[in-house]
């Protein structure tokens, strides 16, 4: 078989809805090598109009707040609604293979089972933010794959987490029964980008303090500034139980609500077409910047301009303005 009939291949199992070919595509945009970047970008045209679209639902919480039984228990409540359902957990790399640390694949036994279930762990690889540069393309092929939902977690919360509100259709912020010391600690710019504010752990002897967490929460939120993009009522936080099921059918009927009417009066569409655009520009600057490392006079300045910055001999500003001024007279 031709390299061109494998593709074609490729893409025609992709759009069959095979599992196996999807983690073979994701395989492929995860790769850095540069043949593979080509195949990835040639199957990524290839599948591109096939008018298929998922819910991308974001999702990032404290560490231990519970995410991944937190997904396993969405993801089986959602197929049991006849839907199929793709996770995307991006783990933490290491910092000396480059591998994912956590595993998320493990640690959502049933979920990994189900066969409209399609779990794939990447690593994060020190991306700022969290998401991996090739999420968003990964994202693209479980859509193009059939897949209804597609669950992005992240490893984490902060500043940087808001990445993923550029490749998401709502974003859900997940947090623990808390008192208002960790209250203070969720940093406003999270809060702001948040749809959906879960207080997981609603069960047992933490089901009152949940509560009370939740309602802290709803107050926060009614003192941002009103979103044009929401109807009335949105952000809103709710207890859930990761652990007991419950809350599920009401955080689900929610979304559904938010996702509708942002369908309806236009704000979904638009949101999309901002996307797209953002990841264009990201992708010229990265592709810019990995240019400019490839040749060699200019790694030579960087590395002159960089000593000269480490012993002081001039401020990272100049050295920045005499850097600009190099790539401009070329």
């Amino acid at each position: 078989m031709t390299d061109f009939a494998m593709k074609n291949d490729l893409a025609a199992r992709i759009l069959a809805g095979e599992r196996r070919a999807l983690a073979r595509a994701v395989t492929l945009v995860e790769s850095t090598r540069a043949d593979h970047r080509t195949e990835a970008m040639a199957l990524l045209e290839q599948l591109s109009g096939h008018g298929r679209e998922a819910l991308r639902i974001g999702l990032s919480g404290t560490p231990g707040v519970g995410k991944s039984t937190f997904i396993e228990a969405f993801g089986m409540f959602l197929i049991a609604q006849g839907l199929r359902v793709a996770v995307l957990a991006v783990d933490p790399s290491s910092t000396r293979s480059g591998g994912s640390i956590l595993g998320d694949k493990t640690r959502m036994e049933h979920l990994s089972r189900e066969k409209n279930a399609f779990i794939r762990p990447s690593p994060s690889l020190s991306h700022l933010g969290g998401v991996s540069r090739r999420t968003r393309e990964a994202v693209a092929l479980t859509e193009a794959a059939g897949f209804d939902i597609v669950l992005i977690e992240t490893v984490g919360v902060g500043q940087s987490e808001t990445m993923v509100a550029e490749m998401s259709d709502l974003f859900v912020l997940l947090l623990a029964p808390a008192g208002g010391d960790e209250l203070q600690g969720v940093k406003r710019g999270i809060m702001e980008i948040a749809d959906l504010i879960l207080v997981n752990k609603a069960d047992g002897d933490l089901k009152a303090t949940a509560t009370r967490t939740c309602a802290d929460y709803a107050g926060a939120l009614r003192l941002l500034r009103k979103r044009v993009y929401d109807p009335d009522g949105f952000p809103k936080a709710l207890a859930v139980s990761a652990y007991e099921g419950t809350g599920m059918e009401t955080a689900w009927q929610d979304m559904q609500t938010l996702a509708e009417w942002r369908k309806t009066h236009e704000h979904w569409a638009n949101r999309r077409a901002d996307q797209a655009k953002h990841w264009f520009e990201e992708e010229v600057r990265s592709g810019l910047l990995a240019r400019l490392s490839e040749d060699a006079d200019i790694r030579a300045k960087m590395q002159s301009l960089g000593s000269d910055v480490a012993r002081g001999k001039t401020s990272p500003d100049a050295a920045a303005r005499a850097m600009l001024d190099t790539l401009k007279a070329r």
